[in-house]
C-alpha cells in the first residue's frame, strides 16, 4: 500500500500532484510561498514521515558498514551522524542516506524506495534492506527496517532553535550532531537546506502529538515544496529526480559530504578516487533561473539545449518565494556559464540561464559559492 500520512487528512492540508517523488506527505498547506518566507524568517515543521528507516546495531556495525557504504564511519561518535551512499561496481549512484549514531545503533534514514545494485550475481536491483543483508556475511551486526518505528518530521527557519528548546528536541550546534528525544527517537542537526534546520525522528505512533506540540509552540505548518524550495536554493540533490542512472557522486556535490575519497574497501571505490584525482567529471550539477513569463514550467528529466545541442538534464524544478522559477540540472563541463539555454521538451520549452556562482571552481564542490550566497 502506498504511504499516506495522517497529516495528509488534517484541515488544510494538500497532497501532491499524482506521481510526485514526495507522494504521501503534504505538499502545502494553502500557501506554499507564505510557508517559504516563514522558514527563511521564523520557524517551520514539514512532514517528512514517507522517509525509510534502517536500524544497524551489533559490536561490528561500524566497521560492518564502512565496508559497505562510502563514508568514512569506523570512528563515527555517538550523538554524531554523517551522510552516505551506496555506489554500484562503476562508481554510479545507486541510494542516498543520512545517519545518526545513538546509544549504540546506527540509524539510516533515505528517501522511499531506497534501493541498490544486487550484490548477487544475478543483477538487477533489491531494497536497500536487502541489500545490506545480502553483505552481512559473518559480521556481528542486526539489520532491521525501522520505517514503522520512528517517522521524520523537520524543523527549518531562524526561530528553529527558540521552538526546539521549548519542546526538548535541540541537538548540539555542531553539523549532524545528534540527542536522545524525550520519548524516543532522536534530534538531528542538519547543515541544509536553509537556516537552522533539524530532523527530528519521532516515534511514528506519535507524530501527530508531536505535530501539534510543534504548532502549538509557534511552528508554521509547511510542506514538501517548501522543504524542496529551501533544498534546491541550496544546491542540494534529491536521488532519482537530480541525479540518474549515470549520476556519479562528484557531478552533485556529495564527494566529501557523504563520499569519502582516501578511505577503500567499497564498492565504486576506484571511479571516486580516479575522477577526484583528475578533477574532471563530464558533467556539473547547475543552478538555473528559468524564463517565468510563460505559464509553463519544463519537468524532471527534460532535455537542457544550447541551440540545438542537448547539453544535460533538468532535475528539480520549484516555484521559488524570492527567486521566482528554478531548476537544478545536470550539463556538461564544456558548457560556458554565459550560454543562454532552453530547457524542457514539448510545448514546455523555457528560456534559461546558468547562476554564475553556482558553477563549482576546479575541485570544489558544485554550488557551493550560490549556496553560501543565498544562505546570505
Amino acid at each position: 500500500m502506498p504511504y499516506h500520512s495522517p497529516l495528509l487528512d488534517a484541515p488544510g492540508s494538500i497532497a501532491p500532484p499524482e506521481g510526485h517523488p514526495e507522494a504521501g506527505v503534504p505538499w502545502h498547506w494553502g500557501d506554499p510561498f507564505a510557508e517559504q518566507r516563514t522558514a527563511s524568517r521564523g520557524a517551520v515543521v514539514i512532514d517528512r514521515s514517507h522517509r525509510e528507516l534502517i536500524a544497524v546495531s551489533g559490536r561490528e556495525r561500524l566497521s560492518w558498514l564502512h565496508l559497505v557504504i562510502s563514508q568514512h564511519v569506523t570512528e563515527l561518535a555517538e550523538g554524531s551522524g554523517t551522510e552516505a551512499l551506496v555506489l554500484d561496481s562503476q562508481g554510479r549512484v545507486d541510494t542516498h542516506m543520512v545517519l545518526a549514531h545513538l546509544d549504540g545503533t546506527v540509524w539510516l534514514d533515505s528517501d522511499p524506495g531506497a534501493a541498490a545494485t544486487s550484490a548477487l550475481p544475478t543483477g538487477g536491483r533489491q531494497p536497500l534492506r536487502e541489500y545490506l543483508g545480502a553483505m552481512k556475511f559473518w559480521s556481528e551486526v542486526d539489520i532491521r527496517d525501522a520505517t514503522g518505528e520512528l517517522a521524520l518530521l523537520t524543523v527549518l527557519g531562524p526561530e528553529a532553535a527558540r521552538l526546539l528548546s521549548a519542546v526538548g528536541a535541540e541537538p548540539g550546534p555542531e553539523p549532524y550532531a545528534v540527542t536522545a528525544l524525550p520519548g524516543g527517537g532522536f534530534a538531528r542537526r542538519m547543515p541544509w537546506p536553509g537556516r537552522s534546520s533539524v530532523d527530528l525522528a519521532v516515534p511514528r505512533a506519535d507524530l501527530a502529538e508531536w505535530w501539534r506540540k510543534l504548532t502549538d509552540a509557534g511552528a508554521r505548518a509547511a510542506g514538501s515544496w517548501t522543504f524542496d524550495a529551501l533544498r534546491v536554493e541550496s544546491l542540494r540533490p534529491r536521488l532519482g529526480v537530480d541525479t540518474d542512472e549515470r549520476t556519479i557522486p562528484h557531478e552533485v556535490g556529495w564527494v566529501g559530504s557523504a563520499a569519502h575519497v582516501a578511505k577503500g574497501c567499497y564498492r565504486g571505490q576506484e571511479t571516486v578516487a580516479k575522477v577526484h584525482n583528475v578533477g574532471r567529471p563530464p558533467r556539473h550539477m547547475l543552478l538555473l533561473h528559468l524564463d517565468g513569463s510563460p505559464e509553463i514550467t519544463p519537468e524532471t528529466g527534460d532535455a537542457v539545449r544550447a541551440g540545438e545541442r542537448v547539453v544535460g538534464r533538468v532535475g528539480s524544478v520549484i516555484q521559488h518565494h524570492e527567486l521566482g522559477p528554478i531548476a537544478l540540472a545536470l550539463v556538461k563541463r564544456s558548457t560556458s556559464p554565459s550560454t543562454e539555454l532552453l530547457v524542457g521538451d514539448e510545448d514546455r520549452v523555457v528560456q534559461a540561464s546558468i547562476d554564475p556562482d553556482s558553477v563549482p571552481a576546479e575541485g570544489a564542490a558544485p554550488g557551493r559559492a550560490a549556496a553560501q550566497r543565498l544562505r546570505g
